[in-house]
């Protein structure tokens, strides 16, 4: 391409959005995004979706702040040219951009039993890039922060070439752009790692997106029964399009929830997903299951200071406790057979994408999220 080797000015409306300060406005901004360097990929976003990650970071209320930023995770575009070294992806490529990568030459890249890479493992403080500590964003020569290695929320971004999943070129990338995030972390987690068997009982925990895709997870397992437990009772009517077949909020009750859960199930769930990050959703997610063959699985990210306590005796009794990231998917071996399963009609991504924006709207994205009315806003990048 004619801009390859070059800096690209990215202008007008969808140019970038800079979060300038925790929790202020983004604005729209003209930003000079540099050439990739060694295994790096310059990627023309065309959609980006807003996760709750970018609004907790740009919050900053309990993080590290790391302004000026741009942020995105959650997105699908097009390579317009490598750096050197990247032989795997080429300008024309269609990909999705991941916070977490898959560098494949780790212990942990090369066991099939984990997704964690030792080099691209996601870190939410870091703004530069791994390779030389340095920014490829710029705006009237001062250097603006990156986000997790991806950065979308820019018409162009650089992103090391182990973040990034090629996929099928026919897929559009207006509904799969989901999967670089929340969707595929709430799925696998059901289907990954709790792996309910046909006509099991599964609770999830939590019915925001990712929670909603962790019932997907169930119910297209062949779960008999899916509980969802929030304390928004005005989540069980959308999570009825899950498949979710009884709703419970805590608050209704009394007693403890993983009591009134095992009461319903006459001795425990066979599965159970929580997605929350609140810790006592987390030990009522573990305490739910049935002893002999329950297990439990934690999806959200908990607090600094949480301590999770439980009594031994659920484990001595064969109740089974895991964790997950990012529903335990490799993100450059496994994303792309995931987008094959929404090609093949075997995935419903549409029912996730509550809302969609242009790009230079992306503030009514924002307010949708922490009004708690949209799953998934997407935006176009070039409308």
């Amino acid at each position: 391409m004619a801009t390859a080797g070059k800096v690209i000015k990215c202008k007008g409306v969808f140019a970038a959005a800079v979060a300038w300060e925790a929790g202020k406005p983004l604005s729209i901004e003209e930003v000079e995004v540099a050439p990739p360097q060694a295994m790096e990929v310059r990627v023309k976003i065309l959609y980006t979706a807003l996760c709750h990650t970018d609004v907790y970071f740009w919050e900053a209320k309990g993080q590290t702040p790391v302004f000026p930023r741009i942020l995105g995770h959650e997105a699908g575009g097009i390579v317009e040219s490598v750096g050197e070294g990247v032989t795997e992806l080429a300008p024309g490529d269609h990909v999705l951009p991941v916070f977490t990568g898959e560098c494949k030459e780790c212990d942990h890249c090369k066991s099939e039993e984990s997704n964690m890479c030792d080099l691209l493992r996601i870190n939410v403080d870091r703004g530069v890039m791994i390779g030389d500590g340095k920014s490829r964003f710029t705006i009237k020569g001062k250097p603006i922060f990156h986000f997790v290695g991806t950065s979308t929320f820019s018409e162009y971004t650089v992103i090391h070439v182990g973040c990034l999943a090629k996929i099928n070129p026919e897929a559009p990338l207006d509904k799969v752009c989901i999967l670089s995030c929340g969707f595929s972390t709430g799925f696998g987690a059901t289907v990954n790692v709790a792996k309910p068997k046909k006509g099991q009982t599964v609770a999830i925990f939590g019915l925001g997106a990712v929670g909603l895709a962790a019932m997907e997870g169930a119910r297209l397992s062949g779960a008999s029964r899916i509980i969802g437990v929030d304390l928004n009772p005005a989540k069980f009517e959308q999570a009825k399009k899950f498949g979710c077949t009884d709703f419970v909020n805590p608050k209704d009750h009394s007693k403890p929830v993983h009591e009134v859960l095992i009461e319903m199930t006459n001795g425990g769930l066979d599965r159970a997903v929580e997605c929350t990050g609140n810790i006592n959703a987390m030990i009522s997610c573990f305490e739910c299951v049935h002893d002999g063959w329950g297990v439990a699985v934690l999806v959200g990210v908990p607090t600094k200071d949480d301590v999770f306590k439980t009594h031994p005796m659920n484990f001595l009794n064969e109740k089974t406790l895991k964790g997950t990231f990012f529903g335990n998917y490799k993100p450059r071996t496994d994303l792309p057979n995931v987008v094959e399963l929404y090609m093949k009609k075997e995935l419903e991504l549409e029912k996730f994408i509550t809302h969609t924006v242009p790009f230079s709207e992306i503030n009514t994205a924002f307010d949708l999220m922490l009004k708690g009315e949209s799953l998934r806003c997407v935006m176009r990048m070039d409308e």
